[in-house]
């Protein structure tokens, strides 16, 4: 009860309500334009096209785009494009000094640092778009699949098509991108993960129809109980990782400023066990679907290497799980700085007990990381693989796998932050019940 009266304090908070009620309408403005079809192509030949083909890499892609894919969509490039060119610019700053010390400017460099990432999403997305175009042309000639026996994709083909497929997508993923900051800005939640979170519940019960309609008439209850078991699992797996932390204890020294007394209290440095979150499944999944769209373009040797890394197979999963844990180690070390943290605790006149300020320090810190780094790579590549291998064993069609629940349960939790912690500061309890009202109280004694 305690959880249903938490959601219905969400209504008695404005600026919350308003919150949470743009973000709603944004998500619906994206769902309704995954429907707009780009000009010069036929939706049904398509869809027909991706009920061969969806077991493998474009089915993974599709799953990623919300189904955009699937009805050739303005939004068929997804926001993938905007999430690489992130990622390129934080590689970037560990070897480009200027752009390193751009990321230190704080809220002044953040805003350079999104602009440069929205020019390189649109440089993505039209490299994309291109690949998008000459794939659709080439389903045309029977090049991707069986297109002879479902007709011709593409009306009319040429250049023309193709920089009208890369002006269309291009303007599709720029409005995605300024949705996902919109709703950032604006709305409740990381406006990406919300995007990437929508596309993904959307396909859920699509495959849930797609299996009874698959096995009708042979629906077997202990399989269909074991995957219910196992994708409950997961989410508890999930849930447990992602809020696990390891903290380590900090002492801030005692100085006297005027009449005061400051410092001489303890803390803690909390160290998340999944520091990089849901972006190694998302970028290994990318890197792995790089060879089919090199394969667009008929560069040698790309449509073995694509034949190879079959959703599935032993050698896909190997190097899943490989480029996963790569990736949460990568990762974490582009985006957790232990030299900066040891600075800032400097600064504060803080220190871990029995570590010494400064190297010794960023050195501890960083040695902690990296042993839960470990074990949390050891989660994310487990929870993103063996739901998949369970869903072949027990031939289940659709692919909402490991990678998929930890994206939504990912994302759902870190919203579910957010509003509590804007219902505790306005007095409310939050929506696992706590009380807030005791925190707030408890904040005025200490400050009194």
């Amino acid at each position: 009860m305690s959880l249903f009266s938490g959601f219905a304090n969400i209504g008695k908070v404005p600026e919350l309500r308003k919150r949470v009620l743009f973000t709603l309408g944004m998500l619906a403005v994206y769902r309704v334009g995954v429907f707009v079809t780009i000009p010069g192509v036929d939706r049904n030949v398509m869809q027909a096209v991706m009920r061969k083909q969806g077991a493998g890499l474009m089915g993974l892609f599709n799953m990623f785009s919300g189904g955009a894919l699937a009805n050739l969509s303005i939004f068929a490039l997804g926001i993938m494009p905007y999430v690489s060119a992130s990622i390129i610019l934080q590689l970037l700053a560990m070897v480009y000094k200027p752009l390193d010390e751009l990321r230190k400017e704080g809220e002044q460099g953040t805003r350079k640092i999104n602009q440069y990432t929205r020019y390189g999403t649109i440089v993505l997305s039209l490299m994309q778009a291109f690949g998008i175009a000459m794939s659709l042309e080439g389903q045309n000639n029977g090049d991707l699949g069986d297109s002879s026996h479902v007709g011709d994709v593409v009306a009319h083909a040429g250049w023309g098509f193709r920089l009208m497929t890369m002006l269309t997508l291009t303007t599709g993923t720029a409005f995605m991108m300024w949705v996902g900051e919109q709703i950032t800005e604006r709305g409740i939640g990381n406006g990406i993960s919300l995007i990437i979170f929508a596309g993904i519940v959307d396909g859920i019960p699509n495959g849930v129809f797609s299996y009874f309609e698959t096995n009708k008439g042979n629906i077997q209850p202990l399989n269909l109980a074991a995957v219910t078991v196992v994708v409950l699992a997961t989410v508890a797996v999930i849930v447990f990782f992602e809020r696990g932390q390891r903290k380590i204890p900090i002492y801030y020294a005692r100085r006297t400023v005027g009449r005061r007394i400051y410092g001489g209290q303890t803390a803690h440095l909390p160290l998340r066990v999944n520091t990089a979150g849901t972006i190694p499944p998302i970028f290994a999944s990318s890197l792995l679907m790089f060879p089919a769209t090199l394969a667009n373009f008929h560069i040698p040797g790309m449509t073995q290497l694509q034949g190879m890394l079959q959703r599935g197979d032993w050698m896909f999963n190997t190097f899943y799980v490989l480029l996963i844990i790569f990736f949460c180690y990568f990762y974490t070390a582009v985006t957790f700085q232990a030299v900066d943290v040891a600075d800032n605790l400097k600064k504060q006149q803080a220190f871990i007990p029995s570590i010494r300020q400064g190297k010794q320090t960023a050195d501890y810190i960083d040695h902690v990381l990296t042993r839960i780094t470990f074990g949390g790579s050891l989660y994310v590549a487990a929870v993103c693989i063996v739901p998949s291998i369970i869903s072949e064993a027990f031939h289940v069609p659709f692919r909402w796998g490991g990678t998929s629940i930890m994206i939504v349960v990912g994302v759902a939790l870190d919203t579910v932050s957010q509003i509590e912690a804007h219902l505790i500061t306005r007095n409310y309890e939050g929506l696992s019940g706590g009380g807030g009202k005791a925190t707030r109280i408890r904040g005025r004694r200490d400050a009194a």
